[in-house]
Parts: C-alpha cells; structure tokens; sequence
C-alpha cells in the first residue's frame, strides 16, 4: 500500500455528527480491511443514525446537522479511499432529503436546508448541493434510482415546499422546466405525507403548483402538454388550461412579468434569490412580487 493511499486525519471536530458516526463504523482500520466490508455492510448503521436524529429533530437541532455536514464535507480529516467517501455521502444525502422531503414535509425545514446550502447550488456536482442530489422517496440504501427533490415535490404536489424552492431560483436553474410542469399535472396521483394528520386536496394543490411556476416562467409549451395528452395521459385537472395564464401559451407577455424575470435572472447569477430582493430599494408590494407572492 503506498503512502498516499493510507488513510490520514486532519482537523474534524469530536462534536462533529458525520466525524464520529465515521469513527463509529471504521474504528480506524486499514483500507484494506474498509474494503472488505462494503456498502451494505455499514449504510444500516449510517441511517439508523442518523433516522434517530431527524425523526425528532427541530429547526435548531437540524441547524447542527447541516452545519456538521456542510463542516464534515469541506474540512473532514478523514480520508479514505475515493469509493468509501462517495458512498459515505450518498448514504447521509439519501438519508437526510428522505426524512427532510418524504417524512417530514415541512416548509421550515426545507428552507433551512434551502438557506444553509445556496451557497453551493452552482455547482450541480457539489456533494453540498444538496437540492440537486437525488434520494429514494421510499427509502432503499442506494440514491441512484432516486429523484431530485423539486421532481418529488411536484409528483407529490406539495405547494407550500414548491413555493419556497421556486422563491430560491431552482426551477429558474432547470435544464427543462417544463417537464416539472407535465409532472404536477400528468404523474399519477401518490400517497402522500399527511401535514398535521389533515388530508390536503391533492387536485387544489395541483392547481396552485401550475400558478407558481406561471409565475416563474414565460411560456409554458401547451403543445408539450398536449403531446402527451395524446398518448393517452390523463391529467389530474380535467380543466388544466383554466390554471396556465394565456400570456404563457398564447397572448403577449405582461411587462410587469418579464421584467419580474429579468431582474430575478440577475440576482440568480450573482447567487442573491430570495434574500436580494429585500436590499431592493422598491416597495415592499413589489419585492413581493419578484419573490412570486402574487
């Protein structure tokens, strides 16, 4: 075993959640030993963990995890083997936008994890960006099946999270928004969390999902939509296009969106949604509206 391929130790907190749940389950062996186990062998205990955490965290508590991962990924001394750190990560991303998006659905929540991590949201390969990895909505141990978090937010129609991760510019960052738009009104209908044990109408949420993101985009192919129509599809709103402003299909744009556009396009490339839009000296109603309020 060469030099370089031993595994080294840095500065890493003992407080530190990620440090010592690695503490926990290599005990500091050698590489060749860690290679053995394999995946399987210790994802159980990364999310037994780390499920024990968020299944009763609160907003502070979950302020600490971040930060300990977000610390833990940046400046961990521990480093292993290149397979080892990109299934430890996968495993607490997995684990953490699970419980985050599928268990819990809470707006607070998702804005914390928005807040702590829009730093990083540039670069879609950074382990930190974290609302661009994928997780398995019924969890299983492995991401690669999974879907991005705004894509589960729209199948499940969960309008209040929509709202928020639109306020943060990420459907603005979609390579193909409309297809978040075809998945609000054509996925089948799922079980869904249950916020504060009262079932919401799926089919209202459906209708306030396709509101929002009008307010992001300026043309909504119907063409798309009716392609898929087509092929025998069927929306969840029988009167879909009641919901779809005709300036995003048919008539001109307003002026008002387009420069609501405009300006959100340039605080998103200097990485400033939604925060910068309250340093705008305008009124408050219309910082409202770039931050998709009306």
């Amino acid at each position: 075993m060469s030099k370089a391929s031993k595994p080294r130790r840095e500065i890493c907190p003992r407080s530190n959640i990620f440090c010592n749940l690695v503490d926990k389950i290599v005990k500091r062996p050698s590489l060749q030993f860690l290679g053995q186990w394999g995946y399987h062998c210790y994802e159980p205990r990364i999310y037994r963990t780390l499920a024990k955490i968020l299944r009763y965290v609160d907003l502070d508590g979950f302020d600490i995890l971040l930060t300990d991962y977000i610390a833990f990924v940046e400046k961990s001394g521990y480093r292993f083997e290149l397979n080892f750190n990109l299934e430890f990560t996968d495993i607490c991303v997995n684990t953490i936008l699970y419980w985050v998006f599928a268990r819990k659905g809470n707006p607070d929540f998702v804005e914390l994890l928005l807040k702590k991590t829009k730093d990083y949201v540039q670069d879609r390969s950074c382990n930190l960006a974290l609302i661009w990895r994928t997780f398995t909505p019924v969890y299983c141990p492995s991401s690669l099946s999974g879907i991005t978090p705004l894509l589960y937010v729209a199948q499940t129609r969960q309008s209040n999270i929509l709202k928020i991760i639109l306020q943060y510019g990420i459907l603005e960052r979609e390579r193909n928004p409309i297809n978040i738009v075809l998945t609000i009104l054509l996925y089948p209908s799922r079980v869904r969390i249950m916020v504060d044990h009262e079932l919401v109408d799926i089919q209202e949420d459906a209708k306030t999902c396709l509101l929002l993101c009008s307010r992001v985009l300026s043309v909504i192919s119907i063409r798309e939509i009716e392609t898929q129509l087509s092929l025998g599809r069927r929306p969840i709103i029988s009167n879909w296009l009641d919901y779809i402003p005709s300036t995003r299909y048919k008539d001109p744009c307003e002026l008002l969106h387009l420069c609501r556009i405009t300006i959100r396009a340039q605080l998103l490339t200097n990485n400033m949604l939604p925060n910068g839009i309250f340093s705008l000296p305008i009124p408050v109603r219309l910082q409202n509206y770039l931050n998709l309020e009306s």
